[in-house]
C-alpha cells in the first residue's frame, strides 16, 4: 500500500545556532570515546537534511536528517528520535551535537534522525499530549504514535541512503513515551529502544500528579507559563510567548494566587485547552488509564531489545522508569534491562560528569561510565553487530550513600527483608515494635500556611530539591520528625519502601508526604573546601505524597470520617541507599509540599473547581502504638 507522500528535501552542511533549553533534556552526556569530535569534524563528515515524511493519513511530519558523507560506501544503522519540542535550529543551523554525548554516535557513524511530533513546530497534524496507543488500528484513519514511528523508520529505511537496515529509538521524558511507541510500532526494522525517563502514568506517579495529588508547580509552569500548551493555529519554527510571574518567590505567588480555578483562569487567558482537560478529569478514569502505555507493554516485539534509564532523585517521571521496567519484565518476551543512577531528570544527558546533585557528592563520573559502558554498547550490539552485551547485566544500579554501582541479576534484587521501622513518641524511630498502650502525636495542617518543599525563595521549581537538606522542614510545628540514634552498621535499602499510617483528622480529606532521610554525624564533611555545612545534614532519600481521598483507590476517591481512627498506606518509588555507621535515619510526616503540590482544602470536595473560602484548617493525629502503630516498611538488603 503506498499511502506515503514523496518527501521535500534540502541538504545542509554549516555551522549552528544553539537551539531552545528542553531539547537539551534530549541530548546526552559527554563522551570520553569522542573527544576528538569537534564542530569542523562532524561538518566534514555529515550533511543534514530536512524533508516531510508522509504518514498514512497523508499527514506529513517535519524531519531533520544527519546522514554520514560516506553513506555510500558503508552501511549505517538509524536512531529516532521523536520530539515534541522541536527539532531546531530549522534551516542551515544545526544542533550542536559536538558538545553533548551524541557525538559519539556520530563517531560511529550513526544516521541521527529528529522529529517534530505530529502537531508540533514544523509538523502537519493535530497533537494529543499522551497520544492514546490503539492495539486495533484497521484503516489508514486510525493513527497514533506507533503508526507514526512505524511509517517514518520504514520511509527511512527505504529511502535513505547508506542505511544498514535496522534502526533504534532514543528519547528522554516527553521523548520516553515516543521511544516506547517506536517500540511498539513492531516494525521489523526496529531492533533497539532506550526510553529514558520516559512518562506512563500521568495520575499515579509520572509529572502531573503522585498518588492523585496535582503537581501545581510543574504543571503550571510548563503548560501555562513556558507555554507548552499554547495553541498552534500553523506551522511554526518558534516558541510561543511565555508568561510572566508577577513576582520571583515562587511560594508567594502559587499562595497568592489562591485556589485552582485562579490558575485555570490564566490558562484560559492563554488559550491553554489541555488545561482544561486536566481540571475535568480530577480521579483516575478512562481518560487517564488508555494514557498508561505500560497496559500495552507486552506487545513490544522480542526483537525489539530495551534499556530503560532512569534516575534516583527524578523529580519527573522516576515513577515512569521503575515501572515500565517492570511491566516490560513481567508481559514482553524481548530482552530487557535497567539502569538506574544517582540522577536528577536527564541528568545522565547532560552536560557535567554526574559527579553530584545539589550538596551531594557521589565520588565519580557517572554520565561518562554510563555512557560508555552501558548506552553506547548497548546500541553498538543490537544496531551495529559490534561487541557484546555479556557485560550488562540485567540491573545496572547506583547506590548512593556508598556511592558505588551494582551490577544485580534482577530489580529489585532478591535477597531483601522488608523491615517495619516504627514512629515512636518523643520523635523517636525503632526497629522494635513500641509497647506503649496508647500513643500519638498530633500537628494542625493549614492551607494558608503549607509546608514549602524546599529552604529559601525561588523562581522556578529547584532540581536538587530530592536530595536536599531537610532541616528547615524539621523546624516546623506541622511537621513530624522521628529518628534513630546512630546506626552501629551499614543499612543498604533496594527497591520500593512502604509508609503505613495509622490516621485521624478533624476534617474530611488531608494529603500525606512521608519523606525518608539520611541524617548524616555532625562532625561530617566532604573536604575542608565544602561550601554548605554538612554536618547533620539532613539528605532527603525519598519523599512522595499521598492524596487521602485515594488511599484505597485512585479511581474511587472516599471522605475521611472525622476523628475515625483511618489506615492511609501506599508505596513510594524505589530507592538504593546504603545509610552509613554512624548516621541516623529519620521519616518526616506531614500534610502539605508546597507550592510543588497543590493545596488540599482539607474537604471531600471538588479541589479543582474549590474556592478560597473553601480551605480551612485540620487537626491530624498520627497513632503510634497497638495495631494502630504508623511505620515505614523498608527493603532491607542481606
Amino acid at each position: 500500500m503506498n499511502y506515503r507522500l514523496q518527501p521535500t528535501t534540502r541538504i545542509y552542511a554549516t555551522k549552528f545556532t544553539l537551539s531552545r533549553y528542553l531539547l537539551i533534556l534530549l541530548l546526552l552526556p559527554l563522551s570520553s570515546s569522542a573527544q576528538n569530535i569537534d564542530s569542523a569534524w562532524m561538518m566534514n563528515h555529515y550533511v543534514k537534511k530536512e524533508l516531510y515524511i508522509g504518514m498514512r493519513d497523508k499527514v506529513r511530519l517535519f524531519t531533520s536528517v544527519y546522514m554520514p558523507t560516506d553513506s555510500l560506501k558503508k552501511m549505517h544503522p538509524i536512531l529516532l528520535l521523536r520530539t515534541p519540542y522541536s527539532c531546531a535550529p530549522y534551516g542551515k543551523a544545526w544542533i550542536p551535537f559536538w558538545r553533548t554525548y551524541l557525538r559519539a554516535y556520530f563517531k560511529e557513524g550513526y544516521i541521527i534522525v529528529w522529529q517534530d511530533v505530529r502537531g508540533r513546530y514544523m509538523s502537519e497534524g493535530d497533537f494529543v499530549n499522551i497520544r492514546p496507543f490503539n492495539p486495533n488500528k484497521k484503516t489508514n484513519k486510525d493513527i497514533d504514535e506507533a503508526s507514526d514511528s512505524y511509517d517514518t523508520i520504514d520511509w527511512l529505511i527505504k529511502h535513505i541512503a547508506g542505511n544498514n537496515g535496522k534502526a533504534g529509538a532514543l528519547g528522554t521524558s516527553y521523548g520516553g513515551f515516543y521511544t516506547m511507541m517506536a517500540g511498539l510500532s513492531a516494525h521489523p526494522a526496529m531492533r533497539a529502544i532506550s526510553p529514558q525517563a520516559p512518562v506512563t502514568d500521568w495520575f499515579a506517579g509520572d509529572d502531573i500528579h503522585h498518588n492523585g495529588a496535582f503537581m501545581l508547580m510543574d504543571m503550571f509552569g510548563f503548560y501555562v507559563a513556558y507555554g507548552f500548551g499554547l495553541p498552534r493555529p500553523k506551522l511554526t519554527t518558534a516558541d510561543g510567548p511565555e508568561w510572566k510571574m508577577p513576582t520571583d518567590d515562587a511560594y508567594a505567588f502559587y499562595l497568592h494566587t489562591g485556589a485552582l480555578p485562579a490558575f485555570t483562569k490564566i490558562g484560559d487567558q492563554r488559550k491553554v485547552a489541555f488545561w482544561n482537560e486536566l481540571m475535568q478529569h480530577p480521579d483516575y478514569d478512562a481518560w487517564w488509564q488508555v494514557r498508561n502505555d505500560r497496559n500495552y507493554a507486552g506487545k513490544l516485539p522480542p526483537w525489539t531489545a530495551s534499556l530503560v534509564v532512569g534516575g534516583l532523585f527524578d523529580a519527573e517521571d522516576c515513577y515512569g522508569a521503575i515501572n515500565l521496567y517492570q511491566a516490560i519484565e513481567h508481559k514482553a518476551k524481548n530482552e530487557n534491562k535497567f539502569v538506574y543512577g544517582p540522577w536528577r531528570h536527564g541528568q545522565w544527558g547532560s552536560p557535567g560528569p554526574g559527579d553530584h546533585l545539589g550538596n551531594i557528592r557521589f565520588g565519580s563520573s557517572t554520565n561518562t561510565w554510563y555512557t560508555n559502558n552501558i548506552e553506547v554498547p548497548f546500541f553498538n550490539y543490537y544496531l551495529k553487530g559490534e561487541g557484546s552485551v555479556d557485560n550488562i547485566p540485567e540491573a545496572t544500579v547506583f547506590f548512593t550513600g556508598e556511592n558505588q554501582w551494582h551490577k544485580l541479576p534482577q530489580w529489585p534484587p532478591k535477597d531483601i527483608e522488608n523491615t517495619s521501622l516504627y514512629l515512636a513518641n518523643g520523635g523517636d524511630l525503632s526497629f522494635t515494635a513500641p509497647k506503649a498502650a496508647q500513643a500519638n502525636e498530633e500537628y494542625i495542617s493549614d492551607p494558608a500556611k503549607p509546608v514549602p518543599y524546599n529552604d529559601g525563595i525561588h523562581k522556578d521549581r529547584t532540581v536538587e530539591y530530592m536530595d536536599d537538606d531537610q532541616r528547615f522542614a524539621a523546624t516546623r510545628p506541622d511537621v513530624l520528625s522521628f529518628e534513630t540514634g546512630p546506626l552501629t552498621r551499614d543499612i543498604t535499602l533496594a527497591g520500593p519502601f512502604t509508609a503505613d499510617l495509622w490516621v485521624s483528622l478533624s476534617t474530611t480529606d488531608a494529603d500525606f508526604v512521608v519523606k525518608l532521610i539520611d541524617v548524616f554525624p555532625d562532625d561530617f564533611k566532604y573536604s575542608d573546601t565544602d561550601k554548605y555545612v554538612m554536618g547533620g545534614y539532613q539528605m532527603l532519600v525519598r519523599g512522595d505524597i499521598m492524596r487521602g481521598r485515594y488511599r484505597n483507590s485512585l479511581s474511587r476517591p472516599e471522605a475521611f470520617v472525622p476523628n475515625k481512627t483511618t489506615e492511609v498506606k501506599y508505596v513510594l518509588n524505589d530507592i538504593a541507599h546504603t545509610f552509613k555507621k554512624g548516621h541516623r535515619i529519620m521519616v518526616q510526616i506531614q500534610s502539605s509540599w508546597f507550592p510543588l503540590v497543590d493545596r488540599n482544602p482539607q474537604q471531600f470536595i471538588d479541589i479543582y473547581h474549590a474556592k478560597n473560602s473553601d480551605f480551612i484548617k485540620s487537626k491530624i493525629k498520627v497513632y503510634l502504638s497497638g495495631n494502630n502503630a504508623s511505620r515505614i516498611i523498608l527493603p532491607v538488603m542481606k
